[in-house]
Parts: C-alpha cells; structure tokens; sequence
C-alpha cells in the first residue's frame, strides 16, 4: 500500500562521473512524469520513464538528475574564423566610428560566442546503464517512504470507516424514534385544536405513514453499511485508490440523503459528523496510489 507522497534520492561518485537522481511525487489522477536533465541525456529520457513507471502508476513525478564527468578524455576544439574575423572588423569599425582605442585581442575575441566550438562528442549511451540503476536505487528509496506513508493513511482510514458504522448504527437506533415521537405530537396537536371531538384514528394513521415513508432512511443506512465492508475489501487490494476514490463519492450520496431527509436534530447531528468523517477519508483516499 503506497502513499503518492514521497521522495527518494541515490547517487552514484565512481571512475570520474558523479550522478545524483532525485525524485519527488504527489497526488495526482494519472501519471504525470516530468524530468529535468542535461540536454545530452535527452535520448534516455524514455528509458528513464519506464523505468520509474515500474515503481510508480499514478501522481505527478518529478526527476532531477545532475551529472558531472570529471574523466580525462580528448577535446576537439575548432576555430571559426569567419566569426572571429566578423568580430574584429566590427571593434575596428567602433574604434574607427567613436574615435576610441581598439583593444581587441586574440583572447577576447576566443572568449566570443561561436568564435571557438567544441566538438567533442559525448555518447551518453555509453553511461545509460549507471543511470538507469541509479533511478532505479532512488525510486526504491522513494517507495520505502511511500510504504510508511501509505500504511499510516491505511489505519486511519479504517479507523475512521469504523467511527462511520457506528455512527450508522446510532442513527439506525434513532430513526424509529422520530416517526413514534411525531406521532405523539401530531396527536397532541391535533387534540390541543379539537378540544373534545374524537380524532379521526384512520385520517392520523394516515398522515403517520405518509411521514414515516417520506423520513425513511433504512436503505442509505443498510448501503452505508454495505460501503464500509467494501472499503474494507477494497484496500486490502492493490492499487486502491481509484476505486475507493469512487466508493467516496457513494459515501458521501447517502449522508446527503440522510440529512436532506432528516427532521430530527439528533439524527441531523448525526448525519453531519457522517459527512465529516466522509471528507476526510476522501481527503486520505486522494494521497493512496
């Protein structure tokens, strides 16, 4: 079980080449892979990908990789001589133009842009499998984090889940209480209008169990009680999260019935520590891979 949170970094320093991979993700619905690397590295870039795929299915990934070679190799340096020759003629014009001394010299004009190029060739093939292990090391690192973070939001939850039961099952203790308690004020009601005229027991009944079916509620409670067995089965699985991300929405639909069909201040009560309990586990659930 794995938060999206984390982070995770490994470093490889042998032979002249010092290579850090750092890697850092966060909730998100899909996977969303960003790396920022040296431009040479840019043709490892997919190899990189799917390599962090392995360890990762879904959040926003964020990969930075440093790299230093500091191995004695061959420099190919060439001169273009055009652009230097472009360069001195334009300082001679300025000198010439302004009246002031020229003082271009052969150092500053190598110090140019694109006066001297170097063409020494960097095969970063040649150094793909140091990089590749050393992404795999940091997403291991990363999912060890990941790991704690993610069994941390697991007992919560299902502490959590447990409080909406037994708050489900306060509420389903209340619920006939409130149709035999409204009885009994409709009767004094209408006995306080009546005075001694004879209520009418068919015509009560029947304004009874028009308002017992209209603040029923036992089918949200019995799907509410449903949902928490299923959120249980459901994070035992791997990759929960989308589903319990969906399971929330389920969640949330029965509170909202309860309480838009409450008339009772305990049940309403009730019903909104339910939906308090509801967002947080939401919350949670959006983190969980």
């Amino acid at each position: 079980m794995f938060s999206m949170t984390g982070y995770g970094k490994a470093e490889y320093n042998q032979d002249g080449i010092l290579l850090t991979v750092e890697i850092k993700t966060v909730n998100n619905r899909n996977f969303d892979f960003n790396a920022k690397m040296p431009r040479s590295f840019i043709s490892l870039e997919d190899g990189v990908r799917k390599t962090v795929s392995k360890y990762v299915n879904r959040g926003r990934i964020d990969l930075f990789v440093n790299f230093t070679d500091s191995r004695e190799k061959p420099v190919y340096l060439e001169v273009n001589l055009e652009k230097a020759l472009s360069y001195y003629n334009a300082s001679k014009l300025i000198s010439e133009k302004l009246g002031i001394q020229n003082d271009c010299s052969v150092n500053s004009l190598m110090k140019l842009p694109d006066v001297i190029v170097d063409n020494s060739v960097f095969d970063s093939t040649e150094i793909e499998d140091i990089l590749i292990s050393t992404v795999e090391n940091a997403c291991e690192k990363l999912n060890q984090m990941r790991k704690v973070e993610g069994e941390k939001l697991v007992a919560d939850m299902l502490e959590r889940v447990d409080n909406i039961l037994q708050t489900t099952k306060k509420i389903a203790l209340r619920a006939p209480l409130v149709v035999a308690e409204h009885k009994k004020k409709l009767e004094q009601r209408i006995g306080d209008m009546l005075g001694d005229i004879k209520v009418d027991e068919t015509r009560l009944l029947n304004e009874v169990a028009f308002y017992t079916d209209k603040v029923n509620i036992d089918e949200e409670l019995t799907r509410l009680s449903s949902h928490v067995e299923q959120f249980k089965q459901i994070i035992k699985s791997a990759l929960p999260g989308k589903k319990l991300d969906f399971l929330m929405q389920e969640f949330n639909r029965e509170s909202n019935t309860i309480c838009s069909k409450s008339n009772d201040i305990e049940v309403t009560s009730l019903a909104l520590s339910l939906k308090n309990e509801i967002e947080k586990i939401r919350e949670q659930v959006q983190n969980l891979e």
